[in-house]
C-alpha cells in the first residue's frame, strides 16, 4: 500500500474516532436534558433536589468533555497529511525501528493488513521526544533506544 493511501486511511481513522466521540458526548447530554426537564416534584422534595444536582453535575462534566472533543477536532482539522515532512512535526507518519506512529490525536491503534500505527498526542512523551527529529535520528524512550527509520 502506498504509504499516502496509508496516511489518509489513518487519518480517517481518527477523524471518526473523534466523530464519534462528539456524537456519544451530544446524545449523553440531550439524554440529561431530557431527564431535566421530565422529572417532576416528587412528595419527596429533598430527594428530588439531591437528583436535579446530580443530573447538573454530570450535564457540566459532559459539557467539558464536549469542549476538550471539540479542541481535538478543531486540531485534527489544522493536520495537512499530503504535505511531505522533512522533520516530525504534527501530521507526521513515522516508522521507527520498534513501532509506527502517527503524531495528531490519541485515538489509539490502527491496525490494518499492511501496518499497526499508534495514533498519539504530541503531548505524549514518545512525541515529545520524537518532534523535531529526522531520519536516522535516535533518542531514548524508557530506557529503549528508537531509531527514527522513516517519515512521512
Amino acid at each position: 500500500m502506498l504509504k499516502t493511501t496509508l496516511k489518509k486511511n489513518i487519518f480517517t481513522f481518527c477523524n471518526d474516532f473523534v466523530t464519534n466521540r462528539l456524537t456519544r458526548i451530544h446524545s449523553q447530554i440531550q439524554e440529561i436534558q431530557t431527564a431535566l426537564t421530565s422529572e417532576t416534584k416528587s412528595s419527596a422534595g429533598d430527594k428530588h433536589e439531591t437528583g436535579r444536582a446530580m443530573l447538573q453535575l454530570e450535564r457540566e462534566k459532559l459539557g467539558q468533555q464536549l469542549a476538550e472533543a471539540e479542541k481535538v477536532a478543531q486540531l485534527l482539522g489544522k493536520i495537512d497529511i499530503v504535505k511531505q515532512q522533512e522533520y516530525i512535526g504534527l501530521g507526521s507518519l513515522i516508522k521507527t525501528n520498534k513501532f509506527s506512529y502517527f503524531i495528531a490525536i490519541s485515538a489509539g491503534e490502527y491496525k490494518s493488513k499492511e501496518a499497526t500505527v499508534f495514533c498519539i498526542s504530541a503531548a505524549t512523551p514518545i512525541a515529545k521526544l520524537l518532534m523535531g527529529k529526522s531520519v536516522g535520528e535516535k533518542v531514548t524512550f524508557n530506557t529503549t533506544e528508537i531509531i527514527v527509520e522513516e517519515i512521512y
